[in-house]
């Protein structure tokens, strides 16, 4: 039997230059399943994704998936991308090891928390205050530097990394440390500044970290378990009850640190370069 893609609809093109696709997947022209796939601007030229794919519970376990994902990158290929990204669920077990066994890599992973009824009390020492506008300043320039270097650390070309870093920080700030619903925090301990963590409310009930930092000189001393107590205290004061997060994969102490706070994993990010 014979496994194919076949495409459902013309290319679409959107208005931020997203290309996208949809197919089914098929067995000797009989339809098992679909697969969609995209390229994503926001990473720059040359990075696509395969945004969904299904197989039909009867037709699982026969390869039907692992073909199919390699003719959406082949696909890829055609339309010029170097790279293709996927996001997997966390309890989506026989997708993890679909895309493992075809060379994905982890990229990232994001976490989530429900938070305690009660917001958690700080240690005496502790006090956070908001930035002032030159610390906002210069953590804006510098965080966006290191952020660049994270994407490109984890496989995205420069200027991939850089189009990503400066999209976010875009579409997450753009009115600044003035954006609604923000919050940036300097950690004083006994009076020295020791590190910052960035909290902005995403919807109803959530609540996000979106970077976090401890000074190099600082650290080892519970700074950063104290900034995310911190940020559970700003996610409580906007009513939200859970708090996530996102994490680079290889930030071991990073991972171990949440997973010790209660956080767990929601989805993995995995990427594959397209030789």
């Amino acid at each position: 039997m014979t496994t194919t893609i076949r495409p459902t609809q013309p290319l679409q093109h959107d208005a931020d230059g997203t290309r996208s696709r949809a197919y089914d997947v098929c067995v000797n022209r009989h339809r098992v399943g679909l697969v969609r796939i995209a390229t994503m601007p926001r990473y720059g030229s040359g990075v696509g994704t395969i945004r969904a794919l299904r197989i039909d519970q009867a037709e699982r376990r026969k390869g039907r998936g692992a073909i199919a994902v390699l003719a959406a990158e082949e696909v890829l290929r055609e339309w010029g991308c170097t790279q293709v990204t996927v996001t997997i669920p966390a309890d989506a077990e026989a997708g993890s090891r679909l895309y493992t066994a075809l060379g994905y890599r982890e990229r990232s992973r994001n976490m989530r928390k429900q938070l305690a009824a009660a917001p958690p009390e700080l240690r005496a020492a502790d006090h956070p205050r908001p930035m002032t506008d030159t610390e906002f300043a210069t953590w804006q320039r510098v965080e966006l530097e290191e952020y660049t270097q994270d994407w490109i650390d984890r496989g995205l070309a420069p200027e991939q990394a850089r189009a990503k870093a400066e999209a976010d920080d875009l579409e997450l700030l753009p009115d600044g440390q003035a954006t609604p619903d923000t919050w940036f925090r300097m950690l004083e301990h006994g009076g020295t500044p020791v590190g910052h963590i960035w909290v902005a409310h995403r919807n109803s009930s959530g609540a996000y970290v979106y970077d976090v930092k401890v000074e190099p000189a600082y650290r080892g001393h519970g700074h950063g378990r104290a900034l995310m107590l911190v940020a559970e205290r700003l996610a409580h004061i906007a009513g939200a009850s859970t708090l996530g997060l996102h994490v680079f994969a290889g930030n071991t102490p990073a991972i171990r640190l949440y997973e010790s706070l209660g956080y767990e994993v929601t989805q993995y990010s995995r990427y594959k370069v397209l030789a």
